[in-house]
């Protein structure tokens, strides 16, 4: 923990990514009742290119609770790090799946439950273990850091490869999947992170009373945020529509979360004020997140039952009950008599006669 833990900023930023996390779970929620009911109505569905969906109010409340999360969420990434803020979305995910398996019906099993958890875990050893000083302080330094080469690869790569999985891939298997359309949203989500990040610092200077207006560098990364964010909530749409929020959503985080690493590692290179203990935390609550996004993806249908226990486990079970058993035998064969008053004089009876005709 550097020394700016105990600044204000630092858990305003920390609240703020939190309760961002709150509205952008439920938007998921809401943005799919409305995709449902639209498909009840037989209307143009939106993984097949409609947009009918602009006339459901759901959708529009779905869409209204991501903007006040994703105003939460910019507010947090002017306060603080992209590599604090950022893992806290693995928040939205467990809002998101309880919220689906209460209104959507969407089951959420065992392994569902353990994902969510390990989730949470990951996250807080994230938050315990990033950086908390702000590398990119003025927009003049932000400029600075956009100019930089290895940025700059970064987008253009980003921005090629988006362009192939809309075009190339997105009509031969967007249908099939889940991840065509969700690496476009996360692709194109870290440059609209470091937008956010570079419009953050121009509020925070405009308020300071500085002429941040006049500067071009805050209107055109303004700019890139719109067309950032309305290519995510289009393909956001279309990956909501054709698959479910269960599967849509992990995935989507933890492809978002590893884009927006690499793209502040690059930008901000925040990385590079951490100690080797903190890296090491870093990544290893990352992957205890991905191990937890697996568990709640990659086993949504599969029931827990006993025979999927280890055969050790499955025949101490089987000899668990074979105990039960035997001492409830024993016991009623301790409380009951073998033969009842009436049977033993039947038999009593039945011995006397075999005597008298064996005489």
């Amino acid at each position: 923990m550097g020394a700016a833990g105990g600044r204000p900023g630092f858990y305003l930023g920390l609240g703020l990514a939190l309760a961002s996390s709150a509205f952008i779970g439920g938007s998921f929620i809401l943005k799919k009742k409305g995709l449902l009911r639209l498909c009840r109505r037989g209307r143009t569905r939106a993984g097949q290119g409609g947009h009918s969906y602009l006339q459901e109010w759901l959708w529009w409340a779905g869409l209204l609770c991501m903007g006040v999360g994703e105003a939460a969420n910019f507010a947090a990434y002017a306060f603080a790090p992209a590599t604090l803020v950022t893992p806290l979305g693995a928040l939205s995910v467990l809002v998101s799946a309880v919220l689906s398996s209460t209104f959507l019906n969407e089951q959420l099993n065992v392994h569902g439950k353990i994902g969510c958890i390990l989730s949470i875990l990951g996250s807080t050893v994230m938050v315990i273990h990033a950086p908390q000083e702000e590398e990119v302080s003025s927009l003049e330094s932000m400029a600075e850091k956009l100019k930089d080469p290895g940025f700059i690869v970064f987008a253009v790569c980003v921005l090629v490869s988006s362009l192939l999985l809309i075009f190339v891939a997105g009509p031969r298997c967007g249908q099939s999947n889940v991840l065509v359309y969700v690496l476009v949203c996360s692709a194109i989500g870290s440059l609209s992170v470091a937008c956010v990040k570079g419009l953050g610092i121009t509020l925070k200077e405009l308020f300071s009373g500085k002429p941040v207006l006049k500067e071009p560098l805050g209107w055109v990364l303004l700019v890139c945020l719109v067309i950032c964010i309305s290519v995510q909530i289009n393909y956001l749409n279309k990956a909501l529509d054709i698959f479910n929020t269960s599967v849509v959503t992990p995935v989507y985080y933890v492809l978002f979360t590893t884009a927006v690493m690499m793209c502040s590692a690059i930008l901000f290179k925040e990385w590079q004020h951490m100690v080797l203990d903190n890296i090491i935390g870093t990544i290893s609550g990352f992957l205890t997140i991905v191990s937890g996004i697996f568990l709640l993806h990659a086993f949504r249908d599969m029931p827990f039952t006993s025979n999927l226990l280890p055969l050790f486990l499955q025949q101490g079970r089987a000899d668990l009950h074979a105990t039960w058993r035997s001492t409830d035998r024993h016991q009623s064969c301790q409380h009951q008599p073998l033969l009842s008053s009436e049977d033993k004089g039947s038999q009593s009876t039945e011995e006397e006669e075999e005597e008298g005709e064996s005489m």
